[in-house]
């Protein structure tokens, strides 16, 4: 895992190219504390940046940007390929020689050989970018789930990328300007939806996509995407079938050169990743939580018995509303855009940090692939209910104008929208995950930008293939493409990087997902993740039987009291309501790192 930044010309910024990539360099130093590196191509076209977090292979040999023998292609890649050892055998097995154990060099001569399909044969995490020093092109992708983030701003021939907005905004070429898109998306949803970020022009390469940059001309293709198609598999066969794909998953995920922890909540999907690997792995396995003293929010209870019954040495940290506010700062700092989620991801990366861990398997994507949020039941009902209300003429449209002008809550504003189109599954995701309504989102830009806008499409709105089979399947297609990869992912990366700690995510993978997809949702789906829970009988019932908790501070009673002096004056409109706790919070968060941004670019 790493840090990885560059910049593309022609004929522009020759003269000050060793300041731009320092100061890329110098903005991902948090991510690789263990090596750093700088190539600049003979023209003067080319020049990445990487900081290295080392994970596999550990020598020198495992520097970047690193080169073909020739020197012809050169690489920095941030990520890891799970199955590279695999790919390294058939690569010898032609007549290829390596120099180094790495994944990096496998990618290097899987592009040489057959340059943008090398991502079809690629299982992992990842963002890199490759250069060609012949032809002098650029090729850059970015994996098929979007677990690794890849930023770029482009003006004529020149394109400038890095792991993090700040790193592309280091540089000194984009424009800060507020973006209107990306910050619609944030309000209403509470993270920026990708392709947008916070910045006019700055855009994120969608997730399953590659960029092919050739000086002024540049060509995007997306290359893989989730398919629910249903195939005829058995409520026994699903078992097995998920059960096979957990395993593998967890074995490849474990393929490390240095010891790997596991982030334990408690609930079902870290307490899965805790029992298989316990079965498949020699190593004494490490677990990490955290626990309040408020008793509504702690799980520091159950994820010690949870450790106990499976015999990891557990690490406990309890946080107090006065040691969180000591940490706020520094998370502040560390924010590369805001989203209402992330200080959890903070909190636990520190101490496994602080515990001399450098890798870190976690639990995320269990809800998303085996149906463990409300969304997957209310969703559906939702739309079937604007269906029946369109039925009776002007009557919905005129219900939702209204709750939308005069709704006595957030929540009845946002359902006011809902009801003034035509029903969808779409919008009634973003009225269920949503933080402020459409009139509010836009007085609130008016604020930022000055000007009276109203945006009629959410650019947080996805296309979908050609088949989604049920409504069920859409909700976990927007799950696993908006909450998940927008917000959950992006703290992820981002929260466990500041600590130089890489983050691995065995439930959000390709092979996994795929092997998955094919099982009929009533089955995949099924209400308290039926599935899971019955491919994985090693769960005690003490955790599946358990009230799905999440894992979640006590926000609200710290706003209200240790946290207080950041969250007060935010001079809004009056209309404008701050409860439920996470509006002032997204709010509060956004106009720090607005702040914090403009006194850097200034």
């Amino acid at each position: 895992m790493c840090g990885i930044g560059g910049i593309l010309t022609i004929n522009q910024y020759h003269s000050t190219l060793e300041k731009i990539i320092k100061r890329i360099e110098t903005n991902l130093k948090h991510r690789g504390p263990d090596d750093h590196g700088i190539y600049i191509s003979k023209d003067r076209q080319a020049a990445f940046a990487h900081t290295r977090l080392a994970i596999l292979d550990l020598s020198s040999a495992g520097h970047q940007p690193m080169s073909t023998a020739d020197q012809r292609y050169w690489i920095t890649f941030n990520g890891e390929i799970y199955n590279f050892q695999q790919l390294r055998q058939n690569l010898i097995a032609q007549g290829e020689q390596f120099h180094s154990q790495t994944d990096t060099e496998v990618i290097l001569k899987l592009y040489q050989r057959m340059g943008s399909d090398c991502v079809q044969h690629l299982r992992g995490m990842f963002a890199f970018a490759i250069w060609d020093d012949w032809e002098k092109t650029c090729f850059l992708a970015r994996d098929p789930l979007g677990i690794k983030p890849l930023y770029y701003w482009r003006s004529g021939s020149t394109l400038v990328f890095a792991s993090e907005l700040r790193a592309v905004l280091a540089s000194g070429l984009p424009t800060v300007q507020m973006s209107v898109q990306g910050l619609y998306g944030y309000l209403v949803s509470g993270s920026v939806p990708e392709p947008y970020t916070l910045i006019e022009d700055v855009h994120c390469l969608d997730a399953g996509n590659w960029l092919y940059w050739q000086g002024q001309k540049i060509t995007k293709k997306q290359y893989w995407q989730i398919n629910f198609t249903p195939q005829k598999i058995s409520a026994t066969d699903a078992q097995e079938i998920v059960r096979a794909a957990l395993i593998d998953s967890i074995k490849h995920h474990f393929i490390s050169d240095v010891p790997v922890g596991i982030f334990l909540s408690g609930g079902i999907d870290s307490t899965t990743v805790l029992a298989l690997a316990n079965q498949s792995q020699n190593q004494h396995l490490s677990t990490y939580s955290i626990a309040f003293d408020e008793g509504q929010w702690n799980e520091g209870g159950i994820a010690q018995e949870v450790a106990k019954f499976f015999g990891a040495k557990h690490t406990e940290y309890k946080i107090t509303a006065s040691s969180a506010k000591t940490l706020l700062p520094n998370f502040l700092a560390a924010i590369d855009q805001p989203s209402v989620d992330g200080f959890n991801t903070f909190c636990i990366s520190k101490i496994a940090h602080e515990n001399g861990m450098k890798v870190v398997l976690s639990g995320l994507g269990g809800d998303e692939v085996f149906g463990g949020y409300h969304s997957f039941q209310k969703i559906p009902r939702m739309v079937n209910w604007g269906k029946q209300l369109r039925l009776l003429p002007l009557v919905g449209a005129s219900i939702g104008m209204g709750l939308a002008h005069w709704g006595s809550s957030p929540k009845m504003k946002r359902l006011g929208d809902f009801l003034e189109q035509e029903p969808t599954l779409s919008d009634a995701y973003r009225t269920f995950r949503g933080i402020f309504s459409n009139k509010e989102a836009c007085a609130i830009i008016e604020q930022y930008v000055g000007d009276k806008i109203f945006v009629k499409d959410s650019p947080s709105k996805i296309s979908f293939p050609a088949k989604v089979s049920t409504p069920e399947d859409e909700v976990s297609l927007l799950e696993l493409s908006c909450y998940m990869r927008n917000q959950l992912l992006r703290d992820s990366d981002v929260m466990s990087m500041r600590w130089g700690l890489e983050l691995r995510v065995p439930l959000v993978d390709t092979a996994l997902l795929e092997a998955v997809a094919p099982i009929p949702s009533n089955i995949r789906l099924a209400y308290g993740k039926q599935l899971l829970v019955q491919a994985v009988p090693e769960l005690p019932d003490w955790v599946t039987k358990r009230r799905k908790q999440g894992f979640s501070f006590p926000f609200e009673q710290w706003m209200l009291g240790e946290f207080g002096e950041y969250f007060a004056n935010l001079n809004l409109l009056k209309n404008i309501p701050l409860e439920p706790w996470y509006r002032r919070w997204s709010l509060v968060i956004l106009k720090l790192w607005w702040e914090k941004f403009q006194h850097e670019v200034n």
